[in-house]
């Protein structure tokens, strides 16, 4: 499966706000997206409390994997952005 690892850019890091924000871009995208941490277990990116157990603050790095470019490229995108901004 395609993967893209990136760097969290939200500022207390993927805490309830940013992960709803993702979990329902996955939803929206309507294929699986998995979010992990380095040397975690994948959790599903269309769940928002899945999202907030992998515990990755500002700055860590989080590898999303998804079959599916765009999807890919969305979730990436939310994950580097600032989403308490």
């Amino acid at each position: 499966m395609p993967a893209r690892t990136v760097t969290v850019g939200s500022a207390i890091g993927l805490h309830a706000r940013p992960a709803a924000i993702i979990a329902e871009a996955v939803v929206n995208a309507g294929v699986p997206v998995t979010l992990a941490v380095a040397g975690g277990e994948p959790v599903d990116a269309g769940s928002a409390l899945m999202i907030m157990t992998l515990g990755a603050g500002n700055g860590a790095e989080v590898t999303v994997e998804s079959d599916d470019a765009a999807a890919l490229d969305t979730v990436a995108g939310l994950v580097e952005q600032d989403l308490d901004a």
